[in-house]
């Protein structure tokens, strides 16, 4: 049967119709439009609190920042009411070591910006990549890549630079492998330049000028052997972090100390500062604040068990880590920050007196610099110390109760310091129009007490309201990945095979390229460099073997197909060599793990 003609018509336009594209403006989102009405305003200036604050923000960005209900804003905007609450930029912890789990509890605490100083290599920048682009919650986070050490460091924490990567520790000899580590951090994309202890003055100060010349800032920790923080401000260092090497500087007689910074521990040790000579702390202090260098105390870490405040700050960790929410919170992390109040319980009575005298001269040290004009920076040294974003509430009050500054130069210390002295403060650490809308809301006034920044009602982080509560499923999509057991794989090459020529010999892997791919890519090589390679070998991505082929006993190339790396994760890599074994002692056949980061696609 025939349909009717003005059936067919009407259905004719319709489907014209419908597969029309929708008009320019239809297909465009509005701009989201948040204002924050009321409140009195402490912009991060230093200057004095704004009263009855009106911030419009627009997507991202701040508009417009006005009192009295003096700006226009549409009617259909988000409006926060702030009346009788005082309003921040977000808070800086300007020394961290970003672990994936660390997201919620650093913003729930106000902190919107990191400073990631240390080695985090591809995953770092994958990371800070992924929440910039808001696939990842967490924290505006700035990354340094990889540090710069010398040969005097121990061999145990760091790698060659001449291997080319971008992870760990890169050890350079001489001024010029030291331009060529901080290119190659540069050209990976790195936000500053650190530069660790060991090099030598000349390798400082050629790592120093490569960073100036990319407008980057060089964070140092000068412990020795021959570069402490006189050294390090006169080759140019921006930020010491730690307050490294002013110890040394500053100690009546050097020599007492002269193998202070050969192991790790030495940088978060205040020691020295009991030897102080005040002749030459005021002499360094003149030539830090000449110089424009920013001191990061990491009083949470270098004080850890001696502050007056330490059963309250305690009390605070205990209560909030053991709360089921935050169960994805790792076990030796949770154990590692309880334990900092208790570091020194056990020490002899004169060793902890001294100890104590140096952490006062360390406090004084900081409180003299500051009154002469030097700008400190709020830093934690977390995950290892302090709980992420809580320790930066509980340095702040260290900074105001022993060191005794006022809650303004803490609150400068959190937010405009920490950006102007990583070179963010065009666009973060002030709450201005133009600026990056990170924003802390608290209930009560933090000029009258520092702690009162913990009384948050709002967080605002580009823009959007954070969400505050914690969530006991929380995974981060990119968890990081690295080559586990490296100290195994070491031991497993020392030990001779020769004279073994029944089974197979215990695999070890000592690396794998590339470390990082993109969603999405098409088949990939992965060289795997390692030990004990056979041509019975057989590579694992995630539980799945895949075509591989023995190069030599210390290298395999395996064959990852796009259809396995489509969706981004972190999987890790295996080498399992079959029974029987040569040496059952060393495991079951199967190697360490290497790990494969796919990264989001932008």
């Amino acid at each position: 049967m025939r349909g009717h003609p003005f059936i067919s018509v009407f259905l004719c336009i319709f489907i014209v119709a419908w597969i029309q594209p929708l008009p320019v403006v239809a297909q465009q989102s509005a701009p989201e439009i948040l204002v924050i009405h009321g409140g009195t305003l402490i912009d991060g200036n230093g200057g004095p609190p704004v009263q009855d604050a009106l911030i419009v923000i627009r997507d991202n960005r701040i508009e417009s920042v006005s009192s009295g209900g003096q700006a226009n804003y549409p009617a259909d905007a988000r409006v926060l009411n702030a009346d009788g609450k005082f309003i921040l930029p977000g808070l800086m912890d300007a020394h961290v070591h970003y672990a994936g789990w660390m997201a919620e509890l650093t913003l729930n605490y106000g902190v919107t910006s990191i400073f990631s100083i240390g080695s985090g290599g591809e995953w770092a920048l994958a990371q800070r990549d992924a929440i910039n682009a808001g696939k990842i919650p967490g924290p505006r986070n700035f990354v340094a890549v990889g540090s710069l050490a010398g040969a005097k460091i121990s061999a145990l924490s760091a790698r060659s630079g001449a291997a080319g990567g971008l992870s760990g520790r890169q050890v350079a000899g001489n001024a010029e492998e030291a331009r060529e580590i901080v290119r190659r951090f540069i050209d990976a994309g790195a936000d500053m330049v650190k530069v660790h202890r060991g090099p030598t003055v000349e390798a400082y100060r050629a790592a120093i000028e490569e960073a100036h010349r990319a407008g980057l800032p060089a964070v140092t920790q000068p412990l020795g052997p021959t570069v402490f923080a006189r050294e390090a401000i006169l080759a140019g260092a921006d930020i010491l972090e730690h307050a490294a090497g002013v110890s040394i500087s500053v100690a009546k007689d050097p020599s007492k100390w002269k193998d202070f910074g050969s192991l790790e521990i030495h940088s978060l040790s205040p020691m020295p500062f009991a030897d102080m000579d005040d002749a030459k702390a005021a002499a360094l202090i003149k030539l830090m604040v000449e110089k424009n260098v920013y001191l990061e105390p990491d009083f949470i870490a270098m004080g850890r068990g001696f502050h007056q405040q330490r059963d309250k700050f305690e009390l605070q960790d205990l209560r909030l880590l053991n709360s089921h929410e935050l169960s994805y919170v790792p076990e030796r992390r949770r154990l590692r920050i309880l334990a900092t109040y208790h570091h020194f319980d056990d020490m002899e009575p004169a060793d902890y007196k001294l100890r104590n005298k140096a952490y006062q001269n360390m406090l004084r040290f900081v409180r003299e610099y500051v009154q002469a004009g030097g700008k400190v920076l709020t830093g934690t040294d977390t995950a290892g110390w302090a709980v992420p974003g809580l320790g930066v509430h509980h340095e702040m009050e260290i900074l105001v109760d022993e060191v005794g500054l006022t809650p303004m130069q803490v609150i400068l210390a959190a937010t405009r310091n920490p950006a102007e002295g990583f070179r963010v403060l065009d666009h973060l650490g002030t709450i201005e129009a133009g600026k990056l809308a990170d924003v802390l809301i608290v209930n009560e006034d933090p000029l009258q007490d520092i702690s009162n920044l913990q009384k948050i009602e709002w967080v605002i982080k580009d823009g959007k309201v954070v969400d505050r509560t914690f969530h006991a499923w929380f995974e981060n999509p990119l968890p990081r990945g690295a080559v586990e057991g490296s100290a195994w794989v070491r031991a497993l090459r020392t030990q001779s095979m020769q004279g073994i020529e029944f089974g197979q010999p215990p695999p070890g892997i000592q690396s794998i390229s590339p470390t990082m791919v993109t969603e999405g890519d098409a088949t990939v090589a992965l060289t795997i460099k390692g030990v004990n390679f056979t041509r019975k070998s057989i590579v694992y991505f995630g539980e799945r073997s895949v075509p591989a082929r023995l190069v030599s006993d210390t290298e395999l190339e395996a064959v990852i197909d796009a259809g396995l790396i489509a969706q981004v994760g972190t999987y890790p890599v295996t080498v399992r060599n079959p029974k029987p074994l040569q040496r059952p002692e060393w495991g079951d056949g199967t190697s360490n793990k290497a790990h494969l980061l796919v990264n989001f696609r932008y």
